[in-house]
């Protein structure tokens, strides 16, 4: 018979589950708020230069992926979003490990981010255009969303490399009948 406490170890209303939301939530916020300030302060096509010749803002609406990478296919990055939102919040029901909690928020936060972006933004309903403004000194251009990305799958790697587990073994996450 479970003692109760099982829900304070696993699942959506755990510890652990709950920190991965408030990082994700900080993520997206994050994200969305330089997003708005890019888009009100560089739209007239002004480039604010932070580190010369390393790093500017600029603004820049993608339709495609990183480096713009398939422009004519926006709803098939919108649905990629889509299951990635899905699947980290299926799979962040198990999480126990601090490191794991951090990939998976930051995970979270960027997707989430960028499916809003598609989903909400023009030209249209689902092939949103993501706002891009910080240029890498010419290499690319990203944003909060993007950095959060980048370092969640970095990290998830790292996990990943070390063998570090998500959470409890399937079978040690629910009591015994």
């Amino acid at each position: 018979m479970p003692d109760g406490r099982e829900s304070q170890e696993t699942g959506p209303g755990s510890r652990p589950y709950g920190r991965m939301l408030v990082l994700a939530a900080v993520v997206l916020l994050l994200d969305q708020a330089s997003k708005l300030w890019a888009v009100s302060a560089l739209a007239d096509g002004a480039a604010v230069t932070v580190i010369p010749r390393l790093l500017r803002f600029r603004l820049l609406l993608n339709p495609g992926a990183a480096f713009s990478i398939g422009e004519g296919a926006t709803w098939v990055f919108t649905l990629a979003a889509a299951a990635a939102v899905g699947g980290i919040l299926y799979v962040g029901r198990r999480l126990r490990s601090p490191a794991w909690t951090l990939v998976l928020g930051a995970l979270l936060g960027g997707a989430t981010s960028h499916l809003l972006d598609r989903l909400l933004r023009p030209p249209a309903f689902a092939q949103g255009h993501v706002v891009d403004f910080i240029d890498y000194g010419g290499l690319f251009v990203g944003n909060v969303a993007d950095i959060a990305l980048v370092g969640g799958c970095a990290l998830l790697l790292l996990l990943t490399l070390r063998d570090v587990p998500l959470g409890a073994a399937p079978d040690k996450a629910r009591p015994s009948p």
